[in-house]
């Protein structure tokens, strides 16, 4: 798992149900996450952490066999063999364009209320760039059935 937030260190602890080892490669030397979920992925024993680490690449043909990591102390580079990586490094949403017409919160997420719609009516966002969004296809796919509904009410008033 790469990432030291909220969204990387729940995904850790989901993802020991199912592996024999999770290792946390983050770029500082603590986490950012909450304390609660810091507190058990610290207690969690199949969890490691690679502290002051960032990956630079990802290796293997077909599947994913190795990283190529760096030290960001000390410019040491290494690998790790992996079966796998998951990359939960935050997100920024693409709304710059949308500053001065569209609410957004501090960071760039789109304001909507439960029918997808904008302060400004007839326009409408869903998914990702939307503010308390579950950041995951499925959910992104029901806002959008959700903004097309309430989109065509508002075009057939």
């Amino acid at each position: 798992m790469v990432g030291g937030g909220d969204a990387a260190i729940t995904e850790a602890l989901y993802l020991v149900k199912f592996a024999s080892r999770v290792i946390v490669i983050h770029r500082r030397d603590q986490l950012r996450a909450s304390r609660i979920l810091e507190e058990k992925a610290l207690a969690e024993p199949k969890i490691e952490f690679l502290w002051n680490s960032v990956v630079e690449a990802v290796e293997g043909e077909d599947v994913v066999k190795r990283l190529s990591l760096r030290q960001v102390i000390t410019g040491k580079k290494s690998t790790l063999d992996v079966a796998g990586v998951f990359i939960a490094t935050g997100l920024k949403p693409s709304t710059d364009y949308l500053k001065g017409v569209l609410p957004l919160d501090e960071a760039g997420y789109i304001i909507t209320n439960d029918k997808m719609e904008t302060e400004i009516p007839g326009i409408f966002a869903a998914g990702d760039i939307r503010l308390n969004s579950a950041r995951q296809a499925i959910t992104a796919a029901g806002d959008g059935a959700t903004a097309a509904i309430f989109a065509e009410k508002f075009i057939s008033r």
